[in-house]
């Protein structure tokens, strides 16, 4: 995410971390290149000045603190403008009413179909509350069938739009369908339409008219850059939105129209789409994006993704056969499926600090996750009893194992010799009283 931005901002930064203390003179080149950064991210030109110039001032005003290393401090301003450019905190979604009613809105092709079941699962696995969705695209006939089919898929209740209904019969039928599902929050997928099409979107205006929702969102594609900063200030100006979800953030967005929409309009960004299954929504935390950005790491996202994907009971049960020095090949195999439902190791070395740059260095080497694979077929190839017990490898077995699972025999080999060491390392850690109370491993 935003990686093109984050390598430059990185490596303009690295020139102050040896300054002795922070002048106009030794931070001149570094704004300048933050400055261009931030331009080719295709970032507001408004918004680079703004931000170009408060950094600049905090870094030699009297905002310096004394005895601080100069580096960390202009790192830290940065941090902090960054943070304020992307909105200062995240804003939660509006769906107190009872029913509550959510428009997404946009562009054609900007997701704003996938990003409705996206939401419309955020809602019941999140906030407890039971979504619907109402199909009222009816200009693009496959979205109709798109939004059903994603609402069997994930068990979402999903009013039976029929070809040939007006968007506003729509959603005046849905207002009866709610109340018969007992529905708590129904999101509405309206057509694309650009915001210079006035009788489009006046039809916005009446749907508004007919059901007054809580929310108006904006889904924007984030590759559009300054663009999408165009299309939210039209939608704004005639609809008064009340948030955005950015989409496709995962891809090859530069990180212009993330940095810019907040600034330029006062919209907040509320979600942030990355990646093309359901459940790939996050709620947008400029404090978190801004570290991210400065290779600071994002643990808390990390840890609330572990906490999405990690059965609570299979970990202790784990910690507990370490202790006991009872840790199988098949409870690692185990393991291996849990680190495959964060993203894999790649994914979660990304949200740690500093770990940019080692996942850089990384590419040149095995990556983890093809290791991984490798791991994975080597302990599937063997039997029942050998997961339980790998002291039944000898070397026929062994033999038998590479070939199944189509690797070297000195695979096999490097598998169990770092499986062993690890129980070492792992029951010695536990006999030091690392398991009782004080560590949580993470499987």
């Amino acid at each position: 995410m935003f990686e093109n931005l984050s390598d430059k901002i990185m490596a303009s930064l690295k020139k102050v971390r040896g300054q002795s203390k922070i002048t106009e003179a030794n931070i001149e080149d570094v704004i300048k290149e933050i400055r261009l950064s931030l331009l080719e991210a295709d970032v507001n030109f408004k918004v680079v000045k703004i931000f170009i110039d408060k950094v600049k001032a905090k870094a030699l005003g009297a905002e310096v603190l004394q005895n601080v290393n100069p580096g960390q401090m202009f790192v830290k301003i940065v941090h902090d403008e960054l943070v304020n450019v992307l909105g200062g905190g995240a804003v939660d979604i509006n769906v107190r009413e009872n029913p509550s009613v959510i428009f997404m809105v946009g562009l054609q092709g900007a997701g704003k179909t996938t990003s409705s079941a996206k939401l419309a699962l955020y809602i019941r696995q999140k906030l407890g509350k039971k979504p619907g969705m109402v199909p009222a695209d009816i200009y693009r006939p496959a979205a109709i069938d798109q939004l059903q089919t994603l609402g069997r898929q994930n068990n979402i209740p999903t009013f039976p739009t029929q070809v040939g209904m007006k968007p506003e019969e729509i959603l005046e039928k849905s207002k009866q369908w709610a109340k018969d599902n007992m529905v708590d929050v129904v999101i509405v997928d309206t057509a694309g339409r650009l915001q210079v099409d006035d009788e489009l979107m006046n039809e916005l205006g009446r749907l508004r008219e007919i059901w007054t929702p809580q929310e108006i969102l904006l889904v924007a594609d984030a590759m559009l850059g300054q663009q999408s900063v165009n299309v939210a200030e039209g939608f704004h100006k005639k609809l008064n939105l009340t948030g955005l979800v950015l989409t496709k953030v995962d891809g090859d967005a530069r990180g212009g129209a993330a940095l810019s929409i907040r600034e330029v309009t006062g919209i907040p960004i509320k979600f942030l789409g990355v990646g093309e299954k359901v459940s790939a929504l996050e709620v947008f935390h400029p404090d978190r994006l801004a570290g991210r950005i400065l290779d600071m790491g994002d643990v808390l996202s990390l840890v609330e993704k572990a906490q999405e994907v990690i059965d609570e009971k299979s970990a202790r049960d784990s910690a507990k056969k370490i202790m006991k020095n009872e840790f199988t090949l098949e409870d690692f195999l185990a393991q291996i499926q849990q680190l495959k439902k964060m993203g894999g190791f790649e994914s979660i070395l990304k949200f740690l600090p500093g770990m940019g740059e080692l996942s850089k260095q990384l590419k040149n080497m095995t990556p983890p996750d093809a290791e991984m694979k490798k791991i994975e077929a080597i302990i599937r190839s063997m039997t029942y009893q050998e997961r339980h017990n790998h002291k039944l490898l000898n070397a026929s077995r062994r033999q038998r194992i590479a070939k199944g699972s189509g690797t070297q025999v000195q695979d096999v080999n490097k598998l169990v010799k770092q499986f062993e060491d690890a129980k070492k390392m792992m029951g010695g850690m536990m006999k030091m009283g690392m398991g009782r109370g004080g560590m949580k491993f993470p499987f």
